[in-house]
C-alpha cells in the first residue's frame, strides 16, 4: 500500500501536535501538488462546470464534516481551492495532511 493511500485511512486526533519541518515536508512529499505556503497547506482544481465543482465541494464538506478538521475553501464557477492548517495547534499537524490525502482519494 503506498504512503499515501495509508495516510488516507487514518483519521483526525483531537490533540494533533503542531508538525515541525521536516515532518512536514515527509508528509507533503507523499501528496503530489500539494503546496506548503507557511504554516498551510494549498491545492486547487478546475472542473468542467459549476455542478462537477458543488459536487467536489460537496464531498470536502462531508470529508471535513466527518474528520471535524475544515478547510478553508475559495469556490467560484468552475474552480476550487483548499487551505488547510489547524489553528489550535498554530500551524500544520497530521491532521492536515490526511484531509488533504482523504481529498486526493477522491479523485482514485
Amino acid at each position: 500500500m503506498s504512503a499515501h493511500l495509508s495516510i488516507s485511512k487514518e483519521h483526525c486526533q483531537n490533540d494533533a501536535l503542531k508538525l515541525d519541518t521536516t515532518a512536514a515536508e515527509a508528509l507533503l512529499a507523499q501528496l503530489p501538488g500539494w503546496k506548503r505556503v507557511d504554516a498551510t497547506l494549498h491545492k486547487a482544481w478546475d472542473f468542467k462546470n459549476f455542478y462537477q465543482t458543488m459536487a467536489f465541494v460537496n464531498a470536502v464538506a462531508f470529508i471535513a464534516d466527518t474528520e471535524d478538521h475544515h478547510p478553508d475553501m475559495s469556490v467560484s464557477y468552475n474552480h476550487c481551492a483548499l487551505v488547510w492548517t489547524t489553528h489550535s495547534a498554530g500551524g500544520l499537524t497530521r491532521n492536515d495532511f490526511i484531509c488533504a490525502a482523504r481529498v486526493d482519494a477522491l479523485f482514485d
